[in-house]
């Protein structure tokens, strides 16, 4: 999944099909796309988003002998984090999330060896910094590897936030602000996802991070509380407590709704016995910043109505995604 930014641009008609606006701007726009009418476009196929389903599409429509372009952007997190082609999986989801998951279960088998013979000291630190740097030139050269095999199959790429001028062309910012106009007969969208930051809590969007962030912090998170329970959330709250961090979930409700509850049950129960700590019945009321910078943090308890605070170095919020790509 990729986060190409997509605005279409598109008014109803009397007959309720869309009638698409063509504005008159330096660059031709206009006899641009209509050269695009008449049938003259640049491309069989243009897929915005290079993500997972953006890039097989891609490649595989070329395997095709179709002529295609791949243009994705990654718009920064609030907190100023960006990444490569590949999409959420390779960036920020699958691939960096089992790298860590890794080092978590490495630590575990260092408590282990005692009982298997091997002499090994208990209080061995983890430099957060050295496997984060390791874990993001692995990303990287993933990214990389995704660019080699658009090369490969003839696929053109372009970095450009696109936005749609007709039916069958596209506006395309690059990060210096130039403007490339790219049209085609089919044009796809693979935009995917971004996590979402509950704008209605105060301090949420000023002080928290998501899952676009934690892989790409250069320092632990230190004492962490992960707002949220689905399997974003108890993943990284799981291997954060792996790393041997001070890790707290907090949940509204249950945890991985629309998953099997007994399952639920088990995993979150595992989770406990390993050192997370769970806030049930809970949800985020403000986070504010204190002067040593450590995050306060007040919460109401559904069931008593309550008040409750406490501190934390990070507030991780896993609390569903959103799509600002359509």
């Amino acid at each position: 999944m990729a986060a190409t930014a997509v605005r279409v641009k598109a008014l109803r008609g009397d007959s309720g099909r869309f009638r698409w606006r063509t504005p008159v701007v330096a660059g031709g726009v206009r006899g641009a796309a209509q050269d695009a009418a008449a049938g003259r476009q640049d491309y069989d196929l243009l897929v915005i988003g290079g993500g997972s389903g953006g890039l097989a599409c891609a490649k595989e429509a070329a395997q095709l002998g179709k002529k295609v372009a791949v243009v994705d952007y990654v718009e920064p997190s609030p907190r100023g984090t960006r990444w490569g082609l590949g999409g959420t999986c390779v960036n920020v989801g699958c691939i960096p999330k089992k790298l860590m998951h890794q080092a978590a279960l490495l630590g575990g088998m260092i408590r282990d060896a005692p009982h298997y013979g091997w002499e090994v000291a208990q209080q061995v630190p983890h430099n957060w910094r050295k496997m984060a740097e390791a874990v993001q030139n692995y990303v990287k050269s993933l990214n990389w590897g995704h660019r080699v095999q658009l090369q490969d199959r003839k696929v053109k790429y372009f970095n450009i936030k696109a936005s749609f001028v007709n039916e069958h062309m596209v506006r395309g910012i690059a990060k210096g602000g130039k403007e490339t106009l790219l049209s085609a007969e089919h044009i796809v969208i693979a935009t995917g996802g971004r996590p979402r930051y509950p704008t209605h809590i105060e301090g949420a969007l000023e002080h928290g991070i998501t899952s676009d962030d934690i892989f790409w912090l250069k320092e632990s998170p230190g004492k962490t509380l992960v707002v949220g329970a689905s399997y974003v959330a108890l993943e990284c709250a799981g291997f954060l407590t792996g790393l041997r961090l001070d890790t707290t979930v907090m949940m509204r409700s249950i945890p991985l709704r629309g998953f099997d509850q007994q399952m639920s049950s088990l995993v979150t129960e595992y989770m406990a016995s390993q050192g997370t700590q769970f806030l049930r019945s809970c949800t985020p009321l403000r986070v504010r910043k204190l002067p040593d910078g450590q995050l306060q943090v007040t919460w109401e308890d559904l069931k008593s109505g309550r008040e409750d605070m406490g501190t934390f170095d990070t507030v991780l919020w896993a609390v569903g995604w959103s799509n600002p790509g359509l």
